[in-house]
């Protein structure tokens, strides 16, 4: 299996609680085929220095019914040593869901541009703060 760009996001919750909140806007994109989720879990971290791992069958019943439809197949590609990683940069008390997830619009546009002969020189995520800088910056410039 060939994947297109793929991109790792890991988002914290303080107090170690998974609601099911951003589960609709995840659905809408996977949905939309703008991604595609290839591998995701949850990590924990106690008030001390414990750090623990769930896996998408290992959570609350009623949150994976939010979450099990959204990943076809998981592929296994975060290690033991990812989930210390990420566990060490969570706050006492919280909780992070990883995901690792290939942007499918990019990979079928690469599809394009390759079938145009075309090639990619260069691709760069800009920093939102970045942008809303030179947003600010562009604003305060007289018309």
């Amino acid at each position: 299996m060939t994947l297109g760009p793929v991109e790792l996001l890991v988002l914290e919750f303080p107090g170690n609680q998974f609601r099911g909140e951003i589960a609709p806007a995840l659905r809408s994109l996977v949905e939309s085929r703008t991604i595609r989720i290839i591998d995701l879990l949850f990590i924990l971290r106690d008030q001390g220095e414990e750090i623990h791992s769930r896996e998408l069958t290992e959570i609350d019943p009623d949150i994976m019914l939010d979450w099990d439809p959204l990943v076809d197949e998981v592929m296994g590609l975060l290690s033991a040593q990812d989930v210390q990683h990420f566990g060490k940069l969570l706050a006492p008390n919280s909780s992070a869901a990883v995901l690792l997830f290939e942007n499918v619009w990019a990979t079928q546009f690469r599809d394009a541009v390759v079938r145009a002969n075309g090639r990619l020189l260069m691709s760069e995520r800009i920093p939102t703060k970045v942008i809303d800088e030179l947003v600010t910056a562009a604003e305060a410039v007289p018309a």
